[in-house]
């Protein structure tokens, strides 16, 4: 699994459901009272763009393990404070931001409850932090039909259902797990439309993510027997793929 990729690669993977996801998200959890915010795992800053938008570039910072995507929301956005650094290792001080956020990362976190445990220290008393993960417990995360394809050819593999925050409760029980408070859950959903099979198909052979290592791994016949049974399991282009994160918010 590898997230050491250009920014462009996971754009054109996962940014057409993570850029409305961000504003479903920050939507979700209110911005209000908050003057400052950090993204955790900003990737290549698509909620990152989304609260600079609400709080301006100088009240946001945002923290990455991966130096392709700190280099790009850099570039992304003049003059944000931007590290690279884990979740579970963040490089802020106590008490220093009004909203600690992580979208799609905690299912990623070496030790999810240290991560949102960090997020919770560079959190002041009374602020909030928030993650969302993809429903992959409900069949509706967004690369839901790929693991399908691969299971179907593979069933012992294990696909990203069992990763954290994936199914109903488990976010919320994270959060609970890092000490937050007065934790709350919700589910948000986003769609998003393909023009063609091989739009669909083309973002997987770019190396993102654990789909893409798992594509990177295969031989080419296995690779396009896995290519045909996505296919095959795919309404007729053009065609909407939905899907929807669970998220949850807590109190410091």
């Amino acid at each position: 699994m590898t997230f050491d990729v250009s920014a462009d690669a996971y754009g054109r993977f996962m940014g057409r459901f993570s850029e409305p996801l961000a504003v479903a998200f920050v939507d979700a959890v209110g911005i209000a009272p908050a003057r400052t915010a950090l993204d955790v795992g900003c990737g290549p800053g698509a909620l990152t763009a989304v609260l600079v938008d609400v709080l301006g570039v100088d009240q946001v910072a945002a923290a990455d393990p991966s130096a392709p995507f700190v280099a790009a929301v850099g570039d992304r956005l003049p003059g944000l404070d931007v590290r690279l650094a884990p979740a579970e290792d963040l490089p802020f001080a106590d008490d220093g931001v009004d909203l600690a956020l992580a979208q799609l990362v905690v299912h990623f976190m070496t030790d999810p409850v240290a991560g949102l445990r960090e997020m919770a220290r560079v959190t002041r008393p009374g602020g909030r932090v928030a993650a969302n993960v993809w429903d992959y417990e409900g069949r509706t995360g967004p690369l839901t039909t790929f693991w399908d394809a691969v299971q179907d050819l593979d069933p012992a593999h294990p696909g990203e259902g069992l990763r954290a925050g994936t199914r109903k409760g488990h976010l919320v029980s994270l959060l609970r797990a890092a000490g937050l408070r007065e934790v709350t859950g919700d589910r948000i959903a986003v769609t998003s439309r393909f023009g063609s099979f091989e739009e669909w198909w083309e973002p997987y052979t770019y190396g993102v993510g654990p789909a893409g290592a798992h594509v990177a791994a295969l031989e080419p016949a296995a690779r396009e027997r896995l290519r045909a049974h996505c296919a095959s399991l795919l309404p007729a282009p053009p065609f909407d793929v939905d899907a929807a994160a669970w998220c949850a918010v807590g109190v410091v």
